[in-house]
């Protein structure tokens, strides 16, 4: 006899509990916030959409919600409310297919104007980019290539991406990885488009890449790092407009490299003298879900009112204050006792970090 699967939660519960936790890293006289603070917004630098509103459909398939604009406004506003936080204000789309996903187009087309936005999105603002994963780098063509340039010229389109590099499991092969990076490099660099990377184990590579073809200046988002604390370093040092992207992941007992380099911003400051509290922040963190992947590790079953035994079937941008409570956790405890940071302080600064790499 199989084994027994856990319980699926019911969507309800899954998505519109909040946050009660948020709050449980103290704001001290040296706090970079305060708890009279007005609420901050949830901004997702990195989802997708499609898939995530196509994981809850099959996780429900009797739910509520029928189309991607009912989800997003059921599940991002109003119903995901975090205490003393805030809720989902924008999201970053992301489509890396190749061939190019047609949907694209109908989803950007509807969040053209304000009135769309208000009303078939509930008030968040989307925003998207478009490009070519290195697990599709084999499927990579001028056709592709061509799509991808239109798609770019959108007026919601903030960036090209994710394109990158990706040695652990190698779905194409890693000489045509490094050809069709550099060839969408030249692309978004020649629209002046900011980056959206995906690296994995490929530390020497995309690094010597991004170096040799990437202008310094340049606005780049290395999407979901967990690789060695000294490449985010490096980066960090040549690219002073570059941000480390920051998920769910980071929540996991075996990820311990992304906690180091959230910890390298806060030590190299100190030794720096730069203040902690400045703005721009010293974490040059993006916050991001991966939705559907990547679910906090940090939520716990109880504090949603779930079941023991249940388990979260997907990742939504909702889940970002369980990430930010993390990040905030990290950063303090780096800092010493020079400064402390709260969720809230975490989630402002990742929102006006978005604002400066995607212009959100």
């Amino acid at each position: 006899m199989g084994k027994k699967k856990p319980p699926v939660p019911e969507s309800a519960l899954l998505l519109e509990n909040g946050c009660p936790h948020l709050s449980s890293v103290q704001t001290g006289p040296d706090s970079v916030g305060s708890e009279s603070a007005p609420p901050n917004p949830i901004v997702d630098t990195h989802t997708h959409l499609v898939s995530t509103f196509g994981a809850y459909r099959s996780k429900y398939p009797e739910g509520k919600f029928l189309t991607v604009h009912d989800f997003v406004r059921g599940y991002f506003r109003p119903a995901v409310r975090v205490t003393n936080s805030g809720f989902v204000t924008d999201l970053v789309d992301v489509y890396c297919e190749a061939p190019v996903m047609k949907q694209w187009k109908e989803v950007a087309d509807s969040a053209l104007t304000e009135e769309q936005r208000a009303g078939d999105w509930g008030g968040v603002q989307y925003h998207f980019v478009i490009g070519v994963h290195p697990h599709e780098a084999r499927h990579y063509n001028d056709e592709v290539e061509k799509d991808i340039t239109e798609a770019a010229s959108h007026s919601r389109c903030v960036g090209m991406g994710e394109m990158g590099l990706d040695y652990h499991y190698d779905n194409s092969p890693r000489e045509i990885q490094r050809e069709v990076l550099k060839r969408q490099l030249a692309v978004a660099i020649g629209l002046n488009k900011p980056l959206t990377i995906h690296t994995r184990e490929a530390d020497d590579d995309i690094l010597r890449i991004l170096k040799e073809t990437v202008p310094k200046d340049h606005r780049i988002h290395i999407h979901c790092f967990t690789d060695t604390p000294e490449l985010a370093k490096a980066l960090l040092e040549h690219f002073p407009n570059l941000y480390i992207g920051i998920t769910g992941v980071v929540t996991f007992a075996t990820n311990l490299n992304t906690r180091q380099a959230i910890s390298d911003m806060i030590l190299s400051a100190i030794s720096a003298g730069v203040s902690l509290i400045s703005t721009p922040s010293p974490l040059r963190i993006l916050l991001e879900t991966d939705a559907p992947y990547m679910v906090p590790g940090n939520i716990s079953v109880q504090s949603l009112g779930l079941k023991l035994g249940s388990r979260l079937p997907f990742s939504h941008s909702g889940m970002i204050p369980w990430t930010a409570q993390f990040v905030a956790e990290v950063a303090t405890e780096a800092a010493g006792g020079a400064a402390s940071w709260s969720a809230e302080d975490i989630l402002r600064i990742g929102a006006e970090n978005a604002r400066r790499m995607y212009g959100l």
